[in-house]
Order: C-alpha cells, then sequence, then structure tokens
C-alpha cells in the first residue's frame, strides 16, 4: 500500500482522528488513518486492577526524559482509539469563561481565538455522536447549550446520594457529572454497559465506554472509503521543493518504511507525539521543525495541576460505579475566591490493588487486608487546577528522537486551596475530618510529569502567525495542507477534562474540511 495516495490521511486515532475520520467517511473522500499501536485486546486482563495497575499491562513502553535529564515511563496508550481506551469518560464542556482572558493566582489564562458560542454546536454534536449522559441546570457554571444531554444522567449510587445531598445542604451545588458511558438505566437487560468498577483507567472489556474506536474508528470504518493501518508509526512529514504543503507521511510498518500521501493531512497524536513529529520533520526551509517559524511547537505544554485524593468515611461506601458526581462551586472567581481554583469530580473507586500500583514502597509490608479495608471505606475524588501555558513549559526532540519534557509546575497555590476547600467540607459530609489521603491515581510512576493523560497546548491555534503555530481553522500557517486537531492546539486547557472540547473542535475543522475538499 506505501505509495498510495488519499484525500486525507489521519494520524491518530484517538479523540481528535478518531472523531475526525467518522465525520469524514460518509464524504466518500479516501480516507486513510494511521494508528501507532494496534486493536487493544479484548481479555480477562481488562478488568483486573492487578494487570491494569501493578504491571502496567497497557502503557507503552516509552521512555521520555525530563528537564534534569532524568528517564521516566510516560502513562501513554497507543490503541486504536488512543487516550480513550483507559480514560474515565468524563466528557465536560469546558465553561464559557474559558474562551476569554481568565485571571489566576500566577497569570493570566490567554483567551482562545474562537468564541465559546462558535463550539457550541460542535459540543452538541459530540455530545450526542459520544453518548453523553447528563443533567442540565444543575451546575451554576454551566454554559448555555441548544439542546440537553442526548441520554438522561447517571444516577448516583446511596453514598454518592448522600454526599450530594450533604453538599446541598451545606450550600454548594453538586451536579450530575457527564459521562460517557453506554448505559441504559431504565433497560438494564438490554444495556451494554453494566455499571462495573472497572471502568475508569481501565480498558473496557464490553465496548460499553464511549471512546474513539467504538464510537469513532468503528462507525468510520463502515464506510469502504476508509481505511485503518495499525501498528504503522508516523516518523516524519516530507515537504514540497517551497516547503509549503506536505507530500508524504513517512511510517515505520513491520520494520518497514512506507510512504503516504495526502491532499490534506492532519496530525492527532497527542500533544507531546504530534510535537515531535514536526520537530523531527525540520528541513532546510523549516530548520527549527515543521510549522514552526513562531518557536511555538512544543511549547506551552499543559497537563493540570490535578491531584487524586481519597478519603474515609465512616460508614463502608459500597458504591461500585462511582463517578456520578461533581463540584464546581470554586471553579471562577467571585465571592469570597479572588482567583479560580478548580473542579472537585469522583474518581473511579479505588481497590486495593491500585494502592500497590501507585504506591509500591509504602504498601510493600502492608497486608491485603488492610489495604482492602481502605479500600472499603473511601470515598475518591479527583482535583484539577488550571495550569497555565509557559513558553519553558515545553517538548524539545534531539536528532535520535530522544523527547525531553521540562515541566515547571503553575497556580500551586490555589491547587492547595482547592485541596483545603474538599478537606474542611469533610465534617459536614459524614467522612472523617481534615483528612485526605493523596493518591497517585493511575501512575505507577510518581515522576507528576509522568501523568500524561491530560497533555495539551503544544501546536496552539491562534490568529497571530508570530504566537501560534495554526490558524483558527487548525491549519498550520506556513503549510497549505496541514492541519492539527488533538489538545496539543489549545490555547489554555481550564479545569476541566479535555476529551469533549477535543472532540468537538475536531467535528468543527472537519466541517471546514468537508467544504475544502468538495
Amino acid at each position: 500500500m506505501s505509495g498510495d495516495h488519499y484525500d486525507v490521511v489521519v494520524v491518530g486515532t484517538g479523540a481528535g482522528g478518531g472523531t475526525l475520520a467518522r465525520h469524514l467517511a460518509p464524504s466518500g473522500k479516501r480516507i486513510l488513518l494511521l494508528e501507532r499501536g494496534d486493536w487493544l485486546a479484548r481479555e480477562p486482563e481488562n478488568w483486573i486492577a492487578s494487570n491494569v495497575f501493578v504491571d502496567n499491562r497497557y502503557v507503552s513502553g516509552d521512555t521520555w526524559y525530563d528537564e534534569h535529564g532524568k528517564p521516566f515511563q510516560p502513562q501513554i496508550h497507543y490503541f486504536v482509539g488512543g487516550a480513550t481506551k483507559l480514560y474515565g469518560a468524563a466528557l465536560y464542556r469546558l465553561r464559557k469563561e474559558d474562551f476569554g482572558e481568565l485571571r489566576h493566582h500566577d497569570g493570566v489564562s490567554p483567551a482562545w481565538p474562537i468564541s465559546y458560542d462558535e463550539l457550541e454546536p460542535y459540543y452538541t454534536l459530540a455530545e450526542q455522536r459520544y453518548e453523553v449522559h447528563g443533567a442540565r441546570g444543575e451546575d451554576p457554571t454551566e454554559p448555555p447549550a441548544s439542546a440537553p444531554y442526548p441520554f438522561p444522567a447517571v444516577s448516583h449510587e446511596p453514598r454518592i446520594q448522600q454526599l450530594a445531598d450533604d453538599l446541598a445542604k451545606a450550600g454548594y451545588h453538586p451536579f450530575h457529572a457527564p459521562c460517557g458511558i453506554r448505559l441504559d438505566e431504565a433497560n438494564r437487560p438490554y444495556s451494554r454497559c453494566v455499571r462495573c468498577m472497572n471502568c475508569d483507567g481501565f480498558p473496557c472489556l464490553v465496548h460499553a465506554k464511549s471512546d474513539a474506536e467504538v464510537l469513532g474508528v468503528r462507525p468510520a470504518l463502515e464506510h469502504a472509503n476508509v481505511t485503518l493501518l495499525t501498528n504503522a508509526h508516523a516518523m516524519k512529514l516530507e515537504t514540497n521543493d517551497a516547503g509549503n504543503a506536505v507530500t508524504a507521511v513517512v511510517v515505520e510498518r513491520g520494520g518497514e518504511t512506507e510512504r503516504y500521501s495526502g491532499d490534506v493531512v492532519v496530525l492527532a497524536c497527542g500533544a507531546a507525539n504530534t510535537a515531535k513529529l514536526l520537530l523531527l520533520s525540520a528541513t532546510d526551509r523549516h530548520p527549527n521543525g515543521l510549522a514552526n517559524r513562531s518557536d511555538q511547537v512544543g511549547r506551552n505544554y499543559m497537563f493540570h495541576n490535578s491531584q487524586a485524593v481519597l478519603a474515609i468515611s465512616r460508614e463502608p461506601n459500597p458504591t461500585v460505579f462511582q463517578k456520578t458526581l461533581g463540584l464546581n462551586d470554586f471553579y471562577l472567581a467571585g465571592g469570597e475566591l479572588e482567583y479560580p481554583l478548580g473542579n472537585i469530580q469522583m474518581v473511579g473507586k479505588s481497590q486495593a490493588n491500585m494502592y500497590r500500583g501507585e504506591k509500591p514502597g509504602e504498601t510493600e509490608l502492608a497486608p491485603d487486608w488492610s489495604l482492602e479495608r481502605v479500600a472499603k471505606h473511601a470515598i475518591d475524588f479527583w482535583l484539577s487546577t488550571e495550569d497555565l501555558p509557559m513558553p519553558d513549559n515545553r517538548v524539545t526532540v534531539d536528532r535520535d528522537g530522544k523527547l525531553t519534557l521540562a515541566y515547571t509546575p503553575t497556580n500551586e497555590v490555589p491547587k492547595q486551596q482547592l485541596y483545603d476547600k474538599l478537606r474542611s467540607l469533610l465534617g459536614k459530609l459524614d467522612l472523617n475530618e481534615g483528612h485526605l489521603i493523596r493518591r497517585f491515581a493511575y501512575m505507577k510512576n510518581e515522576i507528576p510529569v509522568a501523568g500524561v493523560a491530560h497533555q495539551a497546548g503544544t501546536c496552539r491555534f491562534g490568529a497571530d502567525p508570530a504566537t501560534s503555530v495554526l490558524n483558527v481553522d487548525c491549519r498550520a500557517h506556513e503549510l497549505d495542507n496541514l492541519y492539527v486537531v488533538d489538545t496539543s492546539i489549545f490555547p489554555s486547557i481550564g479545569a476541566v477534562n479535555p476529551a469533549l472540547t477535543a472532540m468537538a473542535n475536531s467535528l468543527r475543522v472537519g466541517d471546514h474540511l468537508l467544504e475544502r475538499l468538495a
């Protein structure tokens, strides 16, 4: 197949690439999907915590380096469907305010080159495509929406309903978290989702998670004009003599080098790997890397200033599917808050084997019964504070392809304040007061930058070629046929999960490409 020409070549099949492929597929245009990994195996280990969290069965063997040259294993996944294969399927919209400038403790979060209103129809379409469950009107920070959620909110189990009631009684505004799971609570015998505990951070054995393989790539492949190549690692992009168009994607597959060309080439490799591919594609006309005249490729890396914590409930917490509640009362400045603190949401119910994976040293001598007892009483929270796009937080690559990720945290004060806010609430929530246990959720490696699930920002889009990599249509300023549709395009990241925004923007760019290719 090497040498074949396509209308569109898409590199990467996650939230950006998989969504785009489905959107373009009905056009009849010849579309090639290149995926570095393979199909994720459906096997019993999908749902075994020790395999997923202790053995890191589905984590790539990549080695990256921090700014001090210290190697680490990023928690990154290369499969059809990309990172969505193991994500928590929390499909939030950014708040409307996130699209404008926001003053934070450590600086200003920049405005996007498009408004929330421009992206809103695509948020609605993305929620429909990814079968999102939710309830409008519960979250006071929720932006306007042109349609209800396509599916009703996932119900709280009794202990989480009690938590929601206690928060409301204390004057807060808990809401049903938007969930991308294929659950039919009104007809459980026919529901694809069985509402199990092995969802957040696990692959779904029964394809009940709204991931980009199940609801992006597979629907796209129903069209004969769409071709998928797995185990196809894009190594570089080649350009024409003028340097203003990509002529081929150079791929390593099965030990052989292959080249594929397209009228349009779209990158959706994730923020770090999209930047890496552009930097490795340097030419005489693009000596600092492709699309990098602005020197912005790889810069402004963000991944959220996050923390996973658990509180110990006085009574056992028998919840199975816990990820149904969110709290945004501290998301925006106002009242007693001088600046935004961030989002609080439930994270998947912790299990004893997860602790061994997250903290192997501390739990090595702990008997199984003690960890089981902690898990039995644990209520688990995920706290996200926005980190700011800083030029020196960046991805760089040497000639051998060695990827270095330099990162200095921002907004550490509001991160701690958000933690303190939750800790101060514990007594009102029938939890052991003032005590939270920090977790390294989904990370065997305690190096913070290893947690790359929310990576963003290395190829920001904007109107000014001097300060951005891509234009408002997410096309490279310097190349007529090169686009990017993953989270690397984000000028800022907000404080909620980025997947739905990547999906929505991919649909927006998809409409532009349909017009271009018509």
